[in-house]
């Protein structure tokens, strides 16, 4: 059992007559991952509303804020549990078995144009054999592809310009890989995080796009599996905040209004479980989860 500690700082300049926001920063609560400390606070102190998607467990948080500085505040210690399976010893379900609540990370979404990559995934992927190691193949395709480059895109980029320009951040790596598992019938979802144990070359530490594609174990189970695309943190360290068909479903800040936005204040680090044992996340050869939904 891993335990991670978490800080985040946001700080905004409310500009105008006020602002709404929609935050999702909050570790979610899952079988698999234990939240056992965690404050969230709001300067100034305002009375905000808390809802939890009874699905997918994503934690939302809305206020309304007035015009002014405004900075918010979380701090969390959460505990992983990992699943850890032999990458041959897990299968792709055919489409008709798999469960009701995960067929939605079949289909093209907004940022996940599978359909437009149907030919070019099934030409590349599609006689591989079928499992984890094709899932690991389109993963190591779009890491050997795509060159990370801070801000060499926008809120508007989706995987089909990432597959034609071949550059993004850690969320176009993210669509790219969706779209061409999908392509090739592979349920698959966006999850966000933070990126512990990044390279600081790459900048400070800040949230975290990665990967989740459903696979079955030799008992047929269904399991999420992870993946980071990008290859630039480690995913044994993910903490999960929430999921969805690709960043349109998780932004960790959803604005309605005119502000000025600073840059994010977060650190990540390892501490020591519940037993009092401090273990640290590291690259490991076989599959990891920790979602069975």
């Amino acid at each position: 059992m891993i335990s991670m500690a978490l800080s985040t700082r946001l700080e905004y300049e409310i500009l105008d007559s006020g602002c709404d926001f929609i935050f999702n920063i909050q570790a979610a609560h899952t079988p698999q991952q234990t939240v056992r400390e965690e404050l969230l606070s709001l300067n100034p102190a305002l009375s905000p509303n808390y809802y939890t998607d009874p699905i997918t467990q994503n934690r939302f948080v809305s206020v309304h804020v007035p015009n002014g500085k405004f900075c918010v505040d979380y701090k969390v210690i959460v505990e992983l549990t990992h699943t850890e399976s032999s990458p041959d010893d897990l299968y792709e379900f055919i489409p008709q078995s798999i469960p009701g609540q995960v067929l939605p990370y079949l289909y093209p979404s907004r940022y996940c144009q599978s359909d437009r990559l149907l030919a070019f995934a099934n030409q590349q992927f599609g006689s591989l054999p079928m499992g984890y190691r094709r899932v690991q193949a389109i993963c190591d395709w779009v890491k050997t592809h795509v060159r990370f480059q801070s801000n060499s895109s926008n809120s508007n980029t989706s995987a089909i310009d990432t597959f034609i320009e071949r550059v993004g951040v850690c969320r176009d790596f993210a669509h790219l890989m969706i779209a061409l598992c999908r392509a090739v019938n592979l349920p698959t979802r966006m999850a966000s995080g933070v990126d512990y144990g990044a390279d600081p070359k790459l900048g400070p530490t800040d949230f975290h796009a990665y990967v989740e594609v459903y696979l079955a174990d030799i008992a047929g189970a269904g399991r999420w599996y992870l993946f980071d695309p990008s290859g630039t943190a480690i995913p044994m360290g993910f903490l999960r905040f929430c999921t969805g068909r690709d960043a349109a479903d998780i932004a960790f800040a959803t604005i309605f209004g005119s502000v000025n936005t600073f840059s994010p204040a977060i650190k990540i680090e390892p501490v020591p479980n519940r037993d009092g044992k401090l273990i640290e996340p590291c690259y490991v050869d076989f599959a990891l989860s920790t979602a069975e939904m």
